[in-house]
């Protein structure tokens, strides 16, 4: 956390935090009521080795940040066979379960396993999932541009201290924008790597920013996102080259993870 721990210092003396609302609590989604409108938002188990938090943006894809692609511990990419998207994911049960066909992670982001500011900027994937989620309750969110200083945003994630139910967040700020990353006052933690940062504009919730990255400074909290309209236009188009999903023969029934080791921003 060192270099974004400076970072966090740094960001506090540019832009400050005085003249905002204060920020919302987190509220945790435990019931099918609380989570009415979030079931999009999912779980992202990689393996038996972590999860991450991931939202459904086609009835196929799944948005979540690029580092979520990589074994922490040995550096190596995480193969698509072994993650799995729980949808709406909820004290051991998932609204939709689903295998990942293939990830594709921002050709401009560079794993590295140390912290590194200068990759958030790319730290954003994209998961084509091996059958598409069509269900009532589940409707992929729309994106929209990056929102601009001082605009109010909300974030729905995992963390590993609430691994079992996402939390949602429903008004944080944005502190400012640095070399192409969002600084926010959003409350992450450790598994929240990939969490939709929503804005709310005329009613509607829209993914503006992945979390990929958490700081601090003297105990407050400053989340680092990443900007979408380019990376995921970007994306769709490779994936567009791969073909259509996978044929039915090829699907796989899957079960859900327990998530036992967390993946830190």
């Amino acid at each position: 956390m060192r270099h974004l721990f400076c970072l966090a210092i740094a960001l506090f003396a540019a832009f400050g935090t005085s003249g905002f609302a204060q920020d919302g609590g987190l509220k945790s989604l435990q019931t099918g009521d609380d989570s009415r409108g979030w079931e999009a938002v999912g779980r992202l188990n990689l393996g038996e080795r972590g999860f991450c938090t991931g939202a459904l943006i086609a009835d196929d894809l799944v948005l979540t940040a690029a580092h979520c692609l990589f074994d922490k511990e040995t550096g190596a990419r995480v193969e698509a066979r072994d993650m799995k998207f729980l949808a709406g994911w909820r004290n051991g049960r998932a609204a939709a379960y689903r295998g990942v066909r293939q990830a594709l992670a921002h050709p401009d982001y560079v794993y590295s396993g140390a912290e590194n500011v200068e990759r958030v900027r790319f730290d954003v994937a994209l998961l084509q999932l091996d059958q598409p989620i069509r269900l009532p309750s589940i409707k992929p969110f729309a994106t929209d541009d990056r929102p601009a200083k001082g605009d109010e945003v909300g974030v729905v994630s995992y963390a590993q201290d609430r691994s079992e139910a996402p939390s949602l967040q429903e008004l944080c700020h944005v502190l400012g924008r640095q070399s192409g990353m969002l600084i926010m006052s959003c409350d992450v933690d450790f598994g929240s790597s990939g969490a939709p940062v929503f804005s709310f504009r005329d009613g509607q919730a829209r993914v503006v920013s992945v979390i990929s990255a958490k700081a601090e400074m003297e105990g407050a909290k400053v989340s680092l996102g990443t900007p979408l309209a380019e990376p995921i236009a970007l994306l769709k188009a490779k994936l567009a080259e791969t073909g259509p999903l996978s044929r039915p023969g090829n699907v796989r029934v899957l079960s859900g993870g327990n998530g036992g080791k967390f993946v830190k921003p």
